[in-house]
């Protein structure tokens, strides 16, 4: 996975010079650290745990970068996640570099309380070389803001020191921010918005479908329909639903929270009634006839295998690494766009950044000013990006890979490199 990761830069460093030193440092993580974290489980048993961090380059700053818990977490997925992580806090402008972090679990076998010796376990076990001004955690898949608390927390009773800043994405309570949960969808709208105001869309006649009702799918689907868009199918782990008249996203996300099941419904406060709609596979969501296919769930889901079937006019990925560099061929061919996950993702590491900033401060902003403020950095970057793709005739994803490798290239060079020391 991280060798196919690497492949990305092949395109860019066909329309930029970079100097050979920048490609050098960028091909491998800077640290990668693999821990046994082991958890006394409810029932009195010992289980050993394997957690990963890796921290893939700091030349614009302390490393940053999500933790998640997954049977399929491993040290290749680890790296080339921290990998994209470099390439998005550079292409967004934020003054990290990438990292990211994981644990070989399936969250849904443990208790709460099972899931909070495991959270802080792995604090103790990666307390060392983590820090605010070093590497600052976050969540991912399979955790959230209650999980990143506990960590912090933790973080705490070793330090000795209260340190909010050493974590992000807490609770609002636990000096969270406002604004944290919806980021990532929300900052995707925002990229989505200004790619359908150039090409001009009406987009109250935009149809969507979104694989992965998680936080990021959720958010997304719910402020896309806010401001128009038709939302007309999502899907989870279990398959998908369509409704070609439009979904009612909150109502289907208070069913799934009550029942953990997937129906289109219509509620009236508590009371549910469930809806004509059409069962689907996460298959047969991927290539529905759609205008905007919002990839929200895991790696690899548009594939050499089923790219022909893709029906969509633009891909939105929310998730990291939806589609393979095979199959990006094959629909740049096509003419359908993609908005690369480097940029449309971005937004949840962006008010990260917010968070980190406000917790070192000890001054917060309201919801509407963090709002603004990523809606200001979102819009920048994504005409920047868009801007680079007419100018350099290639694919949103290469723009996006040029615009980061360019500030990484700049950090890289300004620390001194080959053609500097000869001169002296």
């Amino acid at each position: 996975m991280f060798e196919i990761a690497k492949q990305r830069l092949s395109d860019v460093f066909k329309h930029i010079d970079v100097e050979e030193e920048v490609i050098t440092r960028l091909s491998v993580p800077k640290r990668s650290i693999k821990a046994s974290i082991p958890v006394r489980m409810d029932d009195g048993s010992l289980r050993i745990f394997t957690g990963y961090r890796v921290q893939y380059d700091d030349t614009r700053g302390p490393t940053k970068g999500g933790i998640r818990y997954h049977p399929r977490v491993n040290e290749d997925e680890v790296t080339s996640l921290s990998f994209w992580m470099t390439v998005k806090c550079a292409v967004a402008g934020l003054p990290f570099g990438g990292a990211k972090g994981g644990i070989t679990v399936n969250p849904k076998e443990l208790s709460q309380l099972e899931i909070e010796r495991l959270s802080r376990g792995y604090i103790r076990a990666f307390a060392d070389v983590i820090g605010e001004t070093r590497d600052i955690p976050a969540p991912d898949m399979y955790t959230n803001a209650t999980i990143m608390g506990w960590m912090a927390d933790e973080y705490s009773i070793i330090s000795r020191q209260q340190v909010p800043g050493i974590i992000t994405g807490k609770p609002v309570h636990l000096n969270g921010s406002e604004g944290r949960t919806q980021a990532t969808g929300q900052g995707a709208l925002f990229c989505l918005n200004e790619y359908a105001r150039r090409q001009g869309w009406d987009i109250n006649n935009t149809t969507v479908a979104v694989q992965g009702f998680g936080n990021a799918g959720y958010h997304f689907a719910r402020l896309a329909q806010q401001e128009g868009y038709r939302v007309i199918a999502v899907s989870d782990s279990s398959g998908g639903i369509l409704t070609p008249s439009g979904l009612n996203i909150d109502d289907v996300k208070q069913y799934k929270d009550q029942t953990s099941e997937l129906q289109a419904v219509y509620c009236d406060g508590s009371d549910c009634k469930v809806i004509e709609h059409e069962k689907l596979t996460n298959e047969e969501l991927l290539e529905l006839e759609i205008d905007v296919l919002v990839l929200a769930a895991m790696e690899n889901q548009v594939t050499q295998e089923n790219v022909d079937n893709i029906q969509a006019h633009t891909i939105l990925e929310i998730a990291n690494g939806p589609v393979s560099p095979q199959a990006d061929e094959v629909l740049y061919a096509k003419n359908i766009q993609i908005i690369p996950d480097v940029l449309a993702n971005a937004g949840g590491v962006t008010v990260s950044y917010f968070e980190w900033v406000q917790n070192r401060a000890g001054f917060y902003w309201e919801a509407d000013e963090i709002r603004a403020k990523l809606a200001k950095i979102m819009q920048r970057e994504s005409n920047i990006i868009y801007d680079l793709a007419i100018r350099y005739e290639t694919s949103l994803r290469t723009a996006a890979y040029i615009h980061g490798i360019e500030r990484l290239a700049g950090a890289i060079n300004q620390r001194g490199n080959c053609k500097f020391f000869k001169k002296n």
